[in-house]
């Protein structure tokens, strides 16, 4: 399919294509796609998603990098007319003007580039107002880590950070033969509802900081962390650990997202 469609792989993007259609369905799938469905694509490729997205959305915007693609996507989407393509790196627009492709909630479904992976996740978690779920095709070992459990060596600041104001879960793994070209490593397809009710965030800005903080050095106490990242008072941190009834040598990765959520509570309210 590819040799048929004479694409140009470009190894600076991180591309890998899937064409086998039964998957491309069972990814939209995953993320429960219906005829009222908006739906943002990051990564248009060779627009095979696209297209599948498409034959079940209301509409989809899907953002591309490469231009050189122009001709594939516009032979994959011929017909097509619920589908726009817009060719700007997403890392580098505005969340307002993402955003501004859709008068309500929407939705995410994307293979994205494993260089981009934590990026895109971390934009839109700290800077979206409309995106409700994500449904994205990651690394596995990616995926294992948004969904791990506190305390575990997976766990990191990212999935604190996730699992404080969402639900993750993965839906389905994906073998590296699935893509052309085939990447080194398997794939796995995680969604991630967001449920801003989940646990009382006083301050989304100040979690996100303080997850990041427990995380920069492990090996460092998570008091240690605070004070030297924060320059908190050790009378201050103190009475938030006492409030918590948590120990002062522990280490940042003890910390289940919840008790992020109540510690950044504490301490920056």
């Amino acid at each position: 399919m590819a040799e048929k469609l004479d694409i140009k792989f470009n190894k600076n993007f991180g591309q890998n294509f899937i064409f086998d259609t039964n998957l491309l369905k069972a990814i939209v799938n995953d993320g429960g796609v219906n005829k009222y469905t908006d739906v943002l694509e990051i990564g248009t490729g060779a627009a095979t998603l696209t297209k599948e997205i498409a034959n079940q959305a209301r509409k989809v915007v899907s953002y591309e990098i490469d231009t050189n693609l122009i001709p594939t996507i516009s032979n994959t989407l011929n017909g097509v007319d619920n589908a726009q393509v817009v060719f700007r790196d997403i890392m580098k627009e505005d969340m307002a003007a993402i955003e501004a492709n859709f008068s309500e909630d929407y939705i995410m479904v994307a293979n994205l580039p494993y260089y981009i992976t934590t990026p895109i996740i971390f934009k839109f978690l700290e800077n979206a107002t409309k995106l409700k779920t994500m449904v994205i095709m990651v690394q596995k070992e990616v995926a294992e880590r948004l969904c791990a459990k506190c305390n575990t060596a997976e766990y990191g600041a990212i999935t604190a950070v996730i699992n404080a104001v969402a639900n993750t879960k993965i839906t389905r793994i994906v073998k590296r033969n699935m893509f052309i070209p085939a990447p080194n490593v398997d794939s796995a397809v995680v969604r991630i509802d967001f449920d801003k009710n989940k646990y009382n965030v006083n301050n989304f800005d100040n979690l996100s900081k303080l997850i990041k903080c427990a995380f920069h050095m492990r090996r460092k106490t998570l008091v240690n962390n605070l004070k030297s990242s924060f320059g908190m008072s050790g009378e201050r941190v103190d009475n938030a650990f006492k409030q918590m009834n948590i120990d002062k040598s522990i280490r940042g990765e003890v910390l289940s997202p919840e008790q992020f959520v109540e510690l950044s509570n504490l301490l920056f309210d």
